[in-house]
């Protein structure tokens, strides 16, 4: 069982699953920046001013509505937040946008090796193209 487990372990798929968790969580940190610091505020802006991360619903009967959700938790008040899940669905929005776009990238790469095609390369700069014209002319007059 140990050498099965110790085989498992050392291959490849296991260490690019590895790599890709780890990346996957510092994109999750990049995707929470950009939604809530850049995308949610214009957002807010637009709607007059809302901020969705502070929408909540106090699960209590009576008594006083708290002014803020961090309020409401300091008081010790049951909320239902769902506000910052608003947030989340746009994050998880995002991520798999990003995502579809990835694979989207690399299986049109895929198909295009398994037809024969190259990747596009790049055209070498204009000089080395004349230097090499200037090394032809000289092969062929000497």
């Amino acid at each position: 069982m140990f050498k099965e487990f110790r085989e498992f372990a050392l291959k490849g798929n296991v260490l690019d699953m590895a790599v890709g968790i780890i990346i996957g969580a510092a994109f999750t940190t990049i995707v929470q920046s950009l939604v809530n610091d850049v995308l949610m505020p214009p957002i807010g802006v637009l709607m007059g001013g809302v901020d969705f991360s502070n929408y909540f619903l106090p699960l209590t009967m009576g008594g006083e509505t708290p002014v803020s959700l961090e309020a409401a938790k300091t008081a010790g008040i049951p909320v239902l937040a769902y506000g910052r899940f608003i947030n989340a669905v746009i994050n998880f929005t995002i991520v798999a946008f990003a995502l579809f776009i990835v694979i989207r990238q690399m299986n049109h790469l895929k198909a295009r090796i398994a037809k024969g095609e190259a990747p596009a390369a790049e055209a070498p700069p204009r000089q080395e193209v004349l230097l090499e014209e200037i090394r032809d002319l000289l092969k062929t007059k000497g």
